[in-house]
């Protein structure tokens, strides 16, 4: 009797160590940042950490000090880095997604200016260094 009781007891850990929610087996879905255009046509990109807005605000050089062309060189490397951080698994606590960019299009300065903020903000906030950030920008 002992035995069958101490079988059963067994078994009801066992059970109740089990996940209650199945799994998900499908790991090869990939998330991905694709710049859309806003209700006026304009490309527009929505950074969802509140800290960013208070770094663009007080921290972040102004727009007025870059050109377009400039911050679109800027971009495409600093996209192919982040991509490559993204697919090599390396700063997955911060590196969620992979962005999806395209220098052939023309998204505007506005557009351009606030995804370069976003890789000197990830600098600033969580000190991963980007190797495509200008020197003026690296945080101070």
């Amino acid at each position: 009797m002992k035995k069958i009781t101490f079988f059963l007891a067994i078994c009801f850990l066992i059970i109740s160590c089990t996940p209650q929610t199945p799994i998900a087996k499908d790991s090869t879905q990939k998330s991905e940042i694709k710049p859309e255009k806003n209700d006026d046509g304009e490309w527009d990109l929505d950074v969802l950490d509140a800290d960013y807005n208070y770094f663009l605000n007080a921290i972040a050089r102004p727009m007025n000090m870059y050109t377009e062309s400039y911050l679109k060189n800027r971009n495409t490397f600093l996209v192919n880095e982040w991509n490559s951080y993204y697919y090599s698994g390396r700063y997955r606590n911060i590196i969620e997604s992979s962005i999806d960019y395209n220098p052939n299009e023309n998204y505007g300065l506005k557009f351009e200016y606030k995804l370069y903020q976003v890789f000197a903000y990830v600098q600033w906030k969580y000190k991963l260094r980007m190797q495509g950030l200008s020197g003026v920008d690296i945080v101070r």
